[in-house]
């Protein structure tokens, strides 16, 4: 079936080149939309076949330098036939911009800035200008539909808008035909599925569609990332090789989306970097995309004081006395809760299962009343037959018992119904003040700002999977660019196939205003090893971060800043190097107090990492030796 599909699509595809053996311009539709700082510019048109079809296409460049070339914005819907269908007799579905009439182009721009809960920065600019290209069919002028374009420093977004038809609003779209046309020899850092290793591979040969947010390195040196962003009741989008057209790449629906005008699709993002860390550095434009939070008071929406960042240990034994070893733990050594993974309540894995109901040795009540003085709140893990079938019964529940928030687990995810089904979830946790971490191959598009208590998210190989170093300094420049990731650091699990250094660093290279630490590690390993004060003295949330250097792959140094404080942590792949960390990032003038935690095989305690104190200020260069596989972090303290 799914050859079918694809030969038909080839055809499809094909048919149509072929009638644009003689194409022309509509000289009416030209629309150029750039960026604040006029890198990027955007090039919207509609052009003519011979046979009188009409498609519209764009394209990216920056700073002249091409970056998308001439790729069609297309999609299908099932509300009208076109005569190419009906002739191959495929899908009763049309490309809608095969049979649009152009009928304006609106500009607008916009420069505000907001204030996140949390964050990797305290304030985000939201800066860009903006186009809407409106269209109606030729056929029938109550349809209509509209590319909507904005352009920040950071990208460019671009999306489907249908306004309300009340004479027809039910719309089925069966495929979305985006086309990025990239240019040759662009290798790109691909990945299956959401939990997958990355490997770094031509645009051809792909065994299957690829996982967002997708970073590609181009020949003339640009960095790209292609992403999603608000992809809110909608099914979600991946990317897939055109099939006729070589270096170029097409949008994946999972599922056929059933949706009432007036919608929009989610947007698809191109972000543009002259160095890979700038596309970390950017990847605000994804929250920027996504509507504020509701207020909504009526609904428990618009106090979020309840939302508190911060770091999580999961408890092992499931007991009660484990739990209270757990918290001891977690109140000496900087950390803010305890989860109660999988099993609290059961076998999870079943419809049968009821998180109503403690079946571990947990004295729930006694447990929440200790952490509660100690400043330690609890995590309950819920697994989706418990999240289907009880919802509306365990959050309130929950709430009562005074915890603090749900890790979700093994959620459905891609197709439209079960997207809803997410956001439902986060939307019943927010009404309940419970925070959510959403686990398993479920990624983010920036919906924090609009659901704040949805902390993080796991769709990442973590260390669950123990993956090596080399996965995990691609991670920052893939995965994270898409937003929070719940990467589960370990430190004492002798499974870690990296230096203890590599790991502690993790905490300031890898963002998640719930951070887990010490995933399959117990309180009883810590041996009081000393290097571990910069855990317990490292935040979750930050007011600025910066990418210092770094290429995929490779190597990365990551500084965030809280208060007057700096946390930077650096990772190497499975290659040991010489890097230099330059620190004229820092206000001129003032001096700090380096404490510096470097492997060093000559400690005697069991994790071999020495540390060192020094002066720094913004004229100071740092040598690092980094062993294979490993790492370093460095707190500044403000003198």
């Amino acid at each position: 079936m799914a050859q079918k599909s694809t030969l038909l699509l080839f055809l499809t595809l094909l048919l149509h080149q072929m009638a644009w053996g003689q194409t022309g311009v509509l000289e009416n539709t030209r629309t150029t939309i750039q960026s604040p700082d006029k890198n990027l510019s955007c090039h919207v048109y509609q052009k003519q076949a011979s046979d009188g079809r009409r498609s519209i296409f764009y394209t990216v460049t920056y700073k002249n330098r091409s970056v998308i070339s001439e790729s069609a914005l297309d999609i299908q819907l099932d509300n009208h036939l076109s005569e190419l269908a009906m002739a191959l007799k495929v899908d009763k579905t049309q490309n809608w911009c095969e049979d649009l009439t152009f009928i304006k182009t609106e500009t607008s721009k916009q420069d505000t800035t907001w204030k996140p809960l949390y964050g990797e920065r305290s304030v985000i600019r939201d800066h860009f200008e903006a186009a809407t290209l409106s269209f109606q069919k030729a056929s029938n002028a109550d349809y209509k539909m509209q590319i909507q374009i904005r352009a920040y420093n950071e990208g460019i977004a671009l999306r489907y808008f249908f306004p309300e038809n009340p004479k027809g609003s039910y719309y089925q779209i069966k495929a979305e035909n985006t086309e990025f046309a990239l240019p040759s020899g662009s290798i790109a850092y691909y990945t299956q599925w959401a939990q997958g290793k990355y490997s770094s591979l031509p645009l051809k040969d792909w065994v299957d569609d690829c996982e967002r947010p997708l970073t590609l390195k181009l020949s003339e040196g640009l960095y790209v990332s292609l992403a999603e962003a608000a992809m809110t009741d909608y099914s979600r989008g991946k990317f897939k090789l055109h099939p006729s057209k070589p270096n170029s790449i097409l949008v994946s629906l999972d599922d056929k989306v059933d949706a009432i005008t007036y919608f929009g699709t989610p947007w698809r993002v191109i972000m543009v970097a002259e160095t890979p860390g700038k596309l970390i550095e950017n990847n605000d434009i994804l929250l920027n995309l996504n509507p504020p939070a509701s207020n909504d008071k009526s609904k428990g929406w618009g106090d979020w004081s309840w939302v508190k960042p911060g770091k999580i240990i999961r408890e092992m034994t499931l007991t009660t006395e484990g739990a209270k070893t757990a918290i001891d733990f977690a109140q000496q050594r900087g950390l803010q809760y305890i989860l109660f993974d999988w099993k609290w309540y059961g076998p999870a894995l079943t419809w049968d299962s009821d998180a109503t109901q403690v079946k571990a040795p947990i004295d729930m009540p006694a447990v929440v009343q200790y952490g509660k003085e100690r400043g330690v709140g609890i995590w309950l893990y819920v697994n989706k037959q418990a999240l289907v079938k009880q919802s509306d019964e365990i959050f309130p529940l929950f709430q009562k018992w005074g915890i603090k928030g749900v890790k979700f687990g093994f959620v459905q995810v891609g197709s439209h119904r079960w997207t809803v089904w997410v956001e439902e979830m986060i939307k019943k946790c927010a009404e309940n003040q419970l925070m959510v971490n959403v686990h398993d191959d479920w990624r983010p598009t920036g919906e924090m700002r609009m659901f704040p208590n949805l902390m993080t998210a796991e769709g990442i190989r973590g260390n669950e999977e123990m993956p090596d170093a080399t996965h995990n300094v691609t991670l920052p420049f893939t995965r994270y660019i898409g937003g929070a990731a719940d990467y589960t650091i370990c430190y004492f699990d002798k499974r870690i196939k990296t230096t203890h250094a590599h790991q502690l660093a993790m905490a300031a290279v890898y963002y998640s205003p719930l951070q887990t630490l010490y995933w399959y590690d117990k309180p009883a390993l810590y041996e009081g090893e000393p290097e571990l004060e910069f855990w317990k003295q490292i935040p979750t949330s930050w007011d600025e971060t910066r990418v210092l250097q770094g290429e995929i792959g490779q190597y990365i140094t990551t500084a965030r800043r809280s208060g007057n404080d700096w946390f930077i942590g650096t990772m190497t792949n499975n290659d040991a190097r010489i890097l230099e960390i330059k620190f004229d990032f820092l206000p001129k003038g003032k001096k700090y107090q380096a404490k510096i935690y470097s492997d060093d095989d000559t400690v005697t305690t069991k994790t071999k990492v020495g540390i060192q104190t020094q002066e720094i200020d913004a004229k100071s260069v740092l040598k690092v030796n980094l062993k294979a596989s490993g790492g370093q972090a460095i707190w500044l303290k403000e003198m």
